[in-house]
């Protein structure tokens, strides 16, 4: 918490002056700007801050491995880094991985928020994406095999007792017996079940949802390299209204035409994720990873395998540039697109930020430049603390 703080700027959707006053960590007023204070003759924007629901890593630092820190979680540096790219919240994304290993990276994430508290708001809570996933090629995408598994109550509530109860998410397939029932409990426990790396039926798809499975993981990715025209899981999911869905925009996982069909049909039900593995910030070249080997990142943001340049090896883009992709595209306004990245997201998880630029919301927030269709940040504040400038 802090004292009281003001930012003035534009409103993001609206290109309208606007005041914020901020006080003990929440938007306490806002009232009608004036264009000719020194925040909006700079051209200075103010939005909502950014929500990333799956990311994996960022600028070397890989949440599945954690061995650069003898183990531990470096909450931090993390936070730090991703508030400077507009992020004040993020679901660090554990995937599939050994049972005893998945307890040691579930832990450290525990360990450091209680160490931490200060940083500890930073994290909205646990994705585990796996390791309940399709042992089938294409759809298990770079999981590894040997850890697939069936679900199974007794290791998710050994991993959930190892995070110290912050598992707020989990990616599954519904493909295995038994995923109904292990879904409404899931759901009846609190967790967020998203359908993904899936070969399930469109009748399985059907049933996870209505046995409460709400959203779809990196809908079009993760998925077989060639399927049935129809029907297929990619449809089914797309025509279930239950279901909302994260989508990679990074200008290589989907083309801009499947972008713009599924933000058709799912409207307000469509959000953005990273999806960003720990090279992500990094330099343009070639690197050893302990998944998938030798991968290169080019000068333009495609990460691919290096003995295959048509195989992606992971995404290298954050949400504000995603963000850019899409209004550059004229995919969607940019208000939208920020929507997209930061509101919406928020709903999914039922945290307070969806309330957005509103009083009595929390103080997430970040002022910005747009150059063009680039977003420069200035300014982030997290629970009405300014931690990146």
């Amino acid at each position: 918490m802090s004292g009281q703080l003001e930012l003035s700027g534009l409103d993001y959707r609206t290109g309208e002056p606007l005041r914020i006053v901020v006080e003990d960590g929440c938007i306490s007023a806002i009232a009608p700007g004036s264009l000719s204070s020194p925040a909006c003759e700079a051209g200075l924007y103010v939005g909502p801050g950014l929500v990333d629901l799956q990311i994996n890593g960022y600028g070397g630092d890989d949440f599945n491995t954690l061995l650069g820190d003898g183990g531990e979680f470096p909450l931090e540096r993390i936070a730090r880094r991703l508030a400077a790219r507009g992020c004040t919240t993020f679901y660090p994304t554990v995937i599939t991985n050994g049972d005893e290993e998945l307890c040691e990276l579930l832990a450290a994430i525990d360990r450091a928020c209680r160490l931490h508290p200060e940083w500890a708001g930073f994290i909205g809570g646990i994705h585990l994406e796996g390791p309940f996933i399709s042992p089938e090629d294409g759809a298990r995408g770079a999981h590894p095999l040997e850890h697939v598994t069936a679900p199974e109550w007794a290791k998710l509530q050994r991993w959930q007792e190892a995070s110290g109860g912050r598992i707020r998410l989990l990616t599954m397939s519904p493909e295995w017996p038994g995923s109904d029932s292990f879904i409404a409990r899931c759901a009846a426990a609190g967790l967020v079940v998203s359908i993904g790396h899936t070969s399930a039926t469109p009748e399985q798809i059907r049933a996870a949802a209505a046995a409460g499975a709400r959203m779809s993981t990196h809908l079009g990715n993760g998925a077989h390299r060639m399927l049935p025209r129809h029907p297929n899981y990619l449809w089914e999911q797309l025509a279930l209204d239950e279901l909302s869905c994260g989508l990679i925009a990074d200008g290589f996982h989907l083309p801009d035409q499947v972008l713009k069909v599924i933000m058709k049909v799912k409207e307000d039900w469509a959000f953005l994720v990273s999806d960003a593995v720990s090279l992500a910030g990094m330099a343009p070249g070639r690197y050893e990873t302990h998944i998938g080997g030798c991968v290169v990142l080019t000068p333009n943001g495609r990460l691919h395998m290096e003995s295959n340049e048509d195989l992606l090896a992971g995404s290298v883009t954050l949400l504000p540039d995603a963000v850019s992709h899409l209004t550059e595209r004229g995919l969607v306004d940019f208000g939208t697109a920020w929507d997209m990245a930061s509101l919406r997201p928020a709903l999914q998880m039922g945290l307070p930020a969806a309330q957005g630029l509103s009083v009595g919301a929390p103080a997430d927030l970040a002022t910005f430049r747009r150059a063009g269709t680039r977003i420069e940040l200035q300014q982030v504040v997290k629970a009405g603390r300014l931690v990146s400038k």
